[in-house]
């Protein structure tokens, strides 16, 4: 083997000239000027199994992915699949693991499952980009909202969430239950257009027993800013250990039940608003149902 300066002479002597640099805390690039040795793989080898100084990490270097990288290298993994698992560049992975000795070589079920999934990462994300462009768009077109659309949106909203009157069973009565929080604050927007005073309101809190029922209700009294006792007891529903409940997470605040008092008046505006609707729809002239 020769370079620049001529014979490289007895591999273990130099190997062992370059281990001692390198436990003095040189780094490669010195150790390289130092023994005059520009060949990488050389180098590579002189140095194999001894790691580097500390100093030489680049500054604020992610540790706990260049360890994961190194992990994964050991395992056999390959430079695209550790920059589809960690999410890091190849130069970088390059940078950790390149002491490491390369894997075997993928087969060709290996590589199409790493292109599929590098695919389907992809479609997915343009996927989603295009959901929310869209969902955006939508939003920004509704604009303001006119006395008379609220209306007849909170019209709608109750005859699909609320309960109704039936001629074998009179309940005049406005009671409104939902889940979304949004759906509780345009009805109650849609209550105080209609005049409603929110003292003729009671709430009450439909929740699973298991869920943290102390910060769901607490929740809904910031949302509604109803005070406490404006709120029933709390309705628990019971939990069944034969099944597995979905509606976990910080995302589940039960349901929220809202009651108008003295509200018969109000119902019969509702269902025959509610029919107008319908009528104006279907260009016909519909009757309530009662």
């Amino acid at each position: 083997m020769t370079h620049a300066t001529g014979t490289y002479g007895d591999f273990g002597a130099l190997r062992a000239q370059a281990l001692a640099l390198r436990r003095e805390g040189l780094s490669r690039r010195q150790i390289r000027d130092r023994i005059h040795v520009d060949n990488n793989d050389l180098l590579n080898r002189l140095l194999e199994g001894e790691p580097p100084p500390d100093w030489t990490g680049r500054p604020n270097a992610k540790d706990d992915l260049r360890d994961r990288a190194r992990e994964l290298r050991l395992q056999g993994w390959t430079y695209d699949r550790i920059q589809l698992e960690l999410g890091c560049s190849k130069s970088s992975i390059s940078l950790w693991v390149r002491d490491l000795p390369k894997p075997a070589r993928q087969d060709a079920s290996e590589r199409a499952k790493l292109a599929a999934r590098k695919r389907w990462e992809h479609e997915s994300a343009v996927r989603e980009d295009a959901r929310r462009q869209t969902k955006d768009e939508a939003r920004r077109a509704v604009g303001p909202l006119s006395d008379r659309e609220l209306f007849l949106t909170g019209v709608a909203l109750y005859w699909a969430e609320g309960t109704k009157d039936k001629p074998h069973a009179r309940r005049e009565t406005v009671t409104f239950v939902n889940s979304d929080p949004g759906m509780i604050q345009v009805f109650l927007a849609w209550l105080d257009l209609l005049g409603i005073d929110r003292d003729r309101l009671r709430f009450g809190v439909l929740v699973h027993e298991s869920a943290d029922v102390t910060g769901i209700e607490r929740y809904w009294a910031g949302l509604t800013g109803a005070p406490r006792s404006a709120f029933y007891k709390t309705t628990l529903k019971k939990h069944n250990p034969k099944t597995v409940r979905k509606n976990v997470g910080e995302s589940y605040r039960g349901c929220l039940v809202i009651k108008v008092r003295r509200s018969a008046e109000l119902y019969r505006r509702i269902e025959g608003a509610w029919y107008g609707i319908v009528g104006a729809a279907l260009g016909t002239e519909t009757s309530n149902r009662t």
